[in-house]
């Protein structure tokens, strides 16, 4: 079900504008039925709230600068996400976990799947925020519900990892990769992170909201502290977002099912297959700690492991970053 959370007169007007092709502000006018100063409010409001960049020419109205492909209940249910799970589709929140956290407190039964066309307030690891310009990403958060313990939780991200990975490359990004422990990146440029959050008691039951975020078609940002891409920008064309949505949900739905049969140590070999980083000098970065070695691989429960002086070391946990050891930034 879609939560319009802006004005209604706003998303019809942009909805009306998906189509790539001018409109006049008389045919906008008569669409939404209100006048064409109102048309002229609408649209300032589209590119100042939104940030949607629209061309204007005299005699021929309103274009959008850019295409859009919007999410669709109605499209996403033809093709099948409902059958893999509930879901909610939201035209602003300020992030789909913490939304998600929301209606589990509301008592709305896991698994579901919090979709937005942006946030607000995005998060990602370590508190760095994540970049969420309306309607180009997908920005999503399923919520598990976890009855046996934490040890359930062992090497969750890095299973959600491999189903992102594995839905990019289904996209046709064929050199898409790992790097420890919630990054997927192509051509050593970020093209999606993970973050996990528990609500409830982690010894008893539990839920946890796996939080993913996808390049899709952004073009351009600001302010981002790494280099990154989009699936837009390394396959030269648009990306619906509604079939990767489809795309990444039956991937997820298939790894995670078979973590929870099987545990981690069933997708060890094939993660480290698949880690860009293997064998590679790195530097750990955890608070004021700095620590260089080589890259040996995960262990069965999906910690890093370092051949640090000699020696192997494993390291786990939420606040590490890791980098190439010739890259400076922290």
């Amino acid at each position: 079900m879609r939560h319009i959370d802006t004005e209604h007169g706003m998303l019809t007007l942009l909805r009306l504008l998906q189509d790539g092709r001018f409109h006049s502000g008389q045919a906008i006018g008569d669409a939404l039925c209100i006048s064409r100063n109102a048309v002229w409010k609408q649209v300032q409001r589209l590119e100042s709230e939104l940030g949607i960049a629209l061309n204007r020419v005299r005699g021929r109205g309103y274009q959008l600068a850019s295409p859009l492909v919007l999410l669709n209940d109605a499209v996403l249910r033809d093709k099948g996400l409902s059958d893999i799970w509930p879901f909610h589709i939201y035209e602003s929140v300020d992030s789909t976990s913490a939304e998600a956290t929301r209606l589990v407190a509301k008592g709305v039964e896991p698994p579901f799947l919090v979709l937005s066309e942006r946030q607000t307030s995005g998060r990602g690891r370590r508190g760095r925020i994540w970049q969420s310009p309306f309607g180009v990403n997908v920005y999503s958060s399923l919520v598990l519900r976890v009855q046996k313990g934490a040890r359930q939780l062992e090497g969750l991200s890095l299973v959600v990892g491999l189903a992102v990975m594995r839905a990019l490359r289904a996209s046709g990004l064929d050199d898409a990769g790992l790097k420890w422990p919630n990054d997927i990146l192509v051509g050593g440029k970020k093209i999606a992170g993970i973050l996990l959050e528990l609500t409830g008691d982690p010894a008893d039951v539990c839920h946890v909201v796996v939080g993913v975020g996808v390049n899709v078609n952004m073009a351009n940002a600001q302010g981002i502290e790494q280099p990154w891409t989009s699936m837009k920008l390394e396959l030269q064309r648009m990306v619906d977002r509604n079939e990767f949505v489809c795309v990444l949900s039956r991937q997820l739905h298939e790894h995670l099912s078979r973590h929870a049969e099987l545990g981690f140590a069933a997708f060890q070999e094939e993660w480290e297959s698949n880690h860009l980083w293997q064998g590679r000098e790195v530097m750990l970065a955890s608070g004021t700690q700095r620590i260089e070695g080589m890259v040996l691989g995960i262990d069965r429960v999906g910690a890093l492991r370092l051949s640090v002086g000699g020696v192997e070391q494993r390291f786990s946990g939420g606040e590490i970053s890791l980098r190439l050891r010739d890259d400076r930034r922290a």
